[in-house]
């Protein structure tokens, strides 16, 4: 069965990533949904949502079945750790959140973590057979390796590493994995963020996806492949995910290693950009609140493949990294600003200028100037992508004749006209990303 065509939302999502615990009670999770669709976001994106293992990580799921007591309501009767679940585990909360999300517009996406469960997963002592083992005969811990010096391993000692690729009971085991999506897509998801899907096999994916849409033909997958190497991802093609996540959050512009991997891509494949994430750093503790590399890195993420995605706090400053362990409500911090105007502005140049979108990209004259040009290839029409790089003063670009007369939109600015017509030069200001369409 061939499967219809993408709607705008699947070619070029926009997506807010709610940090679960950091909202806390999962009944508040649609006035962050209102919010983030006020902005001009369409899908809205949960980390784990599962009941956590003794790390009390949300990445550590120790029972997919029930929800994390730290997002239940007070007074819920599974909202203690400690406690024999007597009610539904918190579903029917769940479900009624997930309603409310779609009512509004927005596409909930469900982290999907299948390489690894808690280590104190009941599923280790049903079901041993689902599990790596080392040369000892333990349980293995999962490991990812810094892709920048592979000298640098991390070990997870609270999670247990699923063998998908070799269990002795592999059909059992994929089986689970699939009524798990059915089942998530029954309560209410609509996309899944596959969690280091690298270290699943291909095969798998390809089944869950086609488990899902065999219920709604327009469910998405994302792959996430932080910390996995070229050969790994370029591996995952053929389980044709919708998306796979990009690494221009890291690129500085002076390299070209950042293009030759778009390049590379099949045609076939589109990418999310995101200028920070729960994983990384807050740019701005970074950049010591620089609003205009703020607004540069998002804008430059909008601008750069097809799907963009954003992480809830970045819009207000927030400074404090997401921990998965620790975060919880009281984490929410004072805004020190407020781009939320400025993230619809860049939002709307998106959907106005589908070009933006493209997922094909090439520089223009070079990564040794002050100024950056970007060519985005969007079939019949092009835009380019002005950045100046630096964040102290402004800069002059000499643009190449064919892209004089273009719209000039100054997203970064407040009150900017969108009349403006590029000449044989633009002035930028520091950090100031320019889109010419």
């Amino acid at each position: 069965m061939s499967e219809a065509a993408p709607s705008d939302v699947h070619t070029a999502p926009h997506i807010y990533n709610l940090f679960p615990r950091l909202a806390g009670d999962a009944r508040t999770w649609p006035e962050h949904a209102e919010r983030a669709r006020a902005m001009g976001f369409d899908w809205l994106y949960l980390n784990p949502i599962h009941f956590p293992g003794f790390s009390g990580s949300c990445y550590a799921v120790a029972d997919y079945a029930r929800v994390d007591p730290v997002v239940l309501p007070e007074g819920h009767p599974d909202k203690h750790y400690d406690s024999k679940v007597t009610g539904d585990g918190g579903r029917a909360i769940l479900r009624e959140a997930l309603v409310r999300i779609r009512n509004l517009g927005l596409r909930p996406i469900m982290d999907l973590v299948i390489n690894h469960t808690a280590a104190d997963s009941p599923l280790v002592r049903t079901h041993p057979e689902w599990y790596a083992r080392e040369a000892d005969g333990s349980i293995r811990s999962p490991s990812a390796i810094d892709p920048a010096d592979a000298r640098r391993v991390t070990v997870w000692g609270d999670l247990a590493e699923v063998d998908n690729h070799a269990s002795r009971d592999r059909d059992g085991l994929w089986d689970f994995w699939t009524r798990l999506v059915e089942d998530s897509v029954r309560l209410g998801f609509r996309g899944f963020r596959c969690d280091a899907a690298y270290k699943v096999p291909a095969p798998l994916w390809a089944r869950l996806r086609a488990t899902a849409r065999a219920l709604d033909p327009e469910v998405a997958f994302f792959g996430e492949t932080l910390g996995a190497r070229w050969e790994e991802i370029a591996a995952l093609w053929e389980a044709r995910f919708d998306f796979v996540f990009n690494s221009s959050k890291w690129w500085a512009f002076d390299t070209p290693w950042c293009l030759e991997q778009q390049a590379a891509q099949p045609d076939h494949v589109r990418s999310v950009s995101f200028p920070e994430s729960h994983d990384t750093p807050r740019l701005w503790a970074e950049t010591r609140g620089n609003a205009a590399v703020q607004r540069q890195r998002y804008a430059l993420a909008a601008a750069f493949a097809s799907g963009v995605m954003m992480p809830v706090g970045y819009e207000y400053g927030f400074m404090r990294p997401i921990d998965v362990v620790h975060t919880r409500p009281e984490s929410w911090e004072a805004s020190a600003v407020d781009l939320s105007e400025f993230v619809t502005r860049v939002n709307a140049a998106r959907r106005r200028y589908p070009a933006l979108a493209a997922e094909r990209v090439h520089a223009v004259g070079g990564l040794d100037r002050p100024v950056l040009l970007l060519a985005k290839e969007g079939g019949s029409r092009a835009a380019h992508v002005a950045v100046n790089k630096d964040w102290q003063a402004p800069q002059r670009l000499e643009l190449p004749e064919a892209v004089r007369g273009a719209r000039v939109l100054r997203v970064c600015r407040e009150g900017a006209s969108d009349d403006e017509q590029a000449g044989a030069a633009i002035e930028l200001d520091a950090a100031e990303v320019v889109y010419l369409v």
